[in-house]
């Protein structure tokens, strides 16, 4: 299998209009957008996709995260970070258009985040990191992007992952990345991935130039949300 993105390269900077995070004064909001996505050559047999995007560099303590005149190390021990998780996409389904799944900031989260018709999608971790926050606490699914702590000395990894699955997945909205890949288990005939990088670390970051999405997508997207930010 094969994935790409007409809004970023396998292995460079995502741009800032897909990020949570963008610099700032340290940091600000971004546009939050979910970025364009298409795969193919899906093994024989295929019923359903996943897809995932996961930070796999989160600092594994938090005592210097986004501290004034301290730094997080680079040799500080990692861990994952979910920013997305979509199951039973239809096998119709190849591509999301830019923005699709995500066209900003929603404080408390996406309570019924957009996505293909029949798909389901799982918490990311944004809700344990604003749980004890009166402004943006909440539950958050579907995809919300990159806001790295902005004096981390690592640049972070954002995989984005699609899976080819030989069934449908019996899961709930809000599931979580344990339960998906229980669910998954001995039923994956194909995966790809495709990995982009961001920092908010002024020495560690570098924007890309952006390529245009293609018009002609499988799943374009809906209007926004009333209610949001």
């Amino acid at each position: 299998m094969q994935l790409r993105s007409d809004n970023f390269q396998h292995g460079t900077p995502i741009p800032t209009k897909f990020a949570f995070g963008k610099p700032g004064n340290p940091v600000a909001l971004s546009d939050n957008h979910s970025p364009h996505l298409a795969w193919k050559e899906a093994p024989a047999g295929t019923r359903s996709f996943v897809l995932t995007c996961i930070d796999t560099d989160v600092p594994s303590k938090s005592d210097d995260v986004n501290k004034e005149g301290r730094s997080v190390s680079a040799d500080l021990p990692r861990e994952e970070f979910v920013h997305w998780l979509m199951a039973n996409i239809p096998v119709e389904c190849v591509e999301l258009g830019e923005g699709a799944c995500s066209d900003e900031i929603t404080p408390s989260g996406k309570q019924e985040p957009f996505g293909p018709p029949g798909s389901v999608q799982g918490v990311n971790d944004y809700t344990t990191w604003f749980a004890d926050d009166a402004d943006m606490g909440g539950t958050y699914l579907g995809y919300d992007g990159p806001c790295p702590p902005w004096n981390d000395t690592l640049v972070h990894h954002y995989h984005f992952r699609v899976y080819a699955l030989d069934t449908e997945l019996a899961l709930k909205p809000g599931f979580s990345l344990a339960e998906l890949r229980t669910a998954m288990h001995g039923h994956v005939l194909g995966e790809a991935v495709l990995t982009g990088i961001y920092s908010l670390n002024s020495k560690g970051n570098a924007e890309p130039t952006e390529k245009k999405t293609g018009d002609c997508n499988n799943y374009i997207g809906q209007p926004s949300r009333p209610n949001s930010m």
